[in-house]
């Protein structure tokens, strides 16, 4: 809905634009859609959704095109909630898809508890229409509910244009609309120090400690990668294509993976993503123990998410 453009009927096409009138409709300002703390928002929600949904094999990859028909909705209700909708599974027409999400959305405030009406900012038709920022404040308020471990962005706002219909006309005018705040940092970074995951605590050490534990594990990945004839100099650039990450999961689970399953030389950055997914989702099957990495950090160079990892290996493996 952001690139939506405000088209007035001509007067041959004798639209009464009364009709119209009282209508609101509110868009995100292009320069707010491009802020790297909204992008990362969405990144986080979709690899949210995704591993929520991996046993549905349920795959969104934007939320703009992927959430308008109730699917994935119906899907996120059943298995947060326990709350299965009697509806078809796909609904192919407009009229189904609305009446899907009238009924889905309907259960959903009800879980969220949001009896006032005032502070719901998502309806059907906002949902049908792929309205971006409607959407988001659903699945914050769903995480919230759902999920409220789960670590979002802080503090996310957008520059919002709110355009009004009356009889002279258009207003509008610009507001900034708050999508995520302090409570978002997920229950667990809100319990004190003790409770951090233990490479932050890492990082806080003396410069020298640190690196002494950098030195450990690139020694650990070095002694496991030898056998198929490769260094690693670099643990963050070497990193972040996913491939030696795979390659070192295969020898230290004790598995192959197929060739066929990722990019063995990734040139661009979706096939670097896929890399890095897949890695996770190997560890994440395979019961390691470790905080929640998003594959987009490893392959943004991310030290510190890229570091998790190979600690959590390296605690895993190194007496074995």
């Amino acid at each position: 809905m952001e690139a939506a453009v405000f088209e007035f009927p001509k007067e041959e096409d004798a639209v009464d634009i009364e009709s119209f009138q009282g209508e609101t409709q509110t868009l995100i300002q292009p320069k707010s859609l491009k802020d790297p703390k909204l992008e990362k928002l969405k990144e986080v929600l979709v690899y949210w959704i995704n591993g929520t949904l991996k046993s549905e094999h349920i795959v969104v990859q934007s939320l703009e095109e992927d959430l308008y028909d109730g699917l994935v909705l119906h899907h996120l209700l059943s298995k947060l909630a326990g709350v299965h909708v009697s509806v078809e599974e796909m609904a192919l027409t407009s009229v189904a898809q609305i009446l899907k999400l009238g009924l889905i959305l309907e259960q959903l405030d009800q879980r969220l508890g949001l009896q006032d009406s005032s502070r719901i900012k998502w309806n059907v038709k906002l949902i049908h229409n792929k309205d971006l920022l409607a959407t988001l404040h659903l699945l914050v308020a769903m995480v919230r509910a759902f999920q409220p471990e789960l670590d979002l962005p802080q503090n996310v706002t957008v520059e919002v244009v709110v355009m009004q219909v009356n009889r002279s006309g258009i207003k509008s005018d610009v507001m900034m609309e708050v999508l995520t705040d302090e409570r978002d940092a997920g229950s667990d970074s809100q319990r004190g120090p003790e409770r951090d995951d233990p490479i932050e605590r890492l990082l806080r050490l003396e410069a020298h400690k640190v690196n002494a534990v950098k030195k450990a594990i690139l020694h650990f990945v070095n002694q496991n990668m030898s056998s198929v004839g490769l260094e690693v100099t670099d643990m963050d650039k070497q990193f972040a294509d996913g491939v030696i990450l795979l390659l070192l999961i295969g020898q230290l689970e004790g598995f192959f993976v197929p060739l066929s399953d990722f990019n063995l030389t990734p040139v661009t950055h979706s096939e670097m993503l896929h890399n890095v997914t897949l890695a996770l989702d190997l560890l994440n099957d395979s019961g390691l123990q470790m905080s929640r990495v998003d594959p987009q950090d490893i392959v943004s160079l991310d030290a510190t998410a890229t570091l998790k990892v190979l600690y959590a290996l390296f605690m895993k493996h190194k007496r074995k």
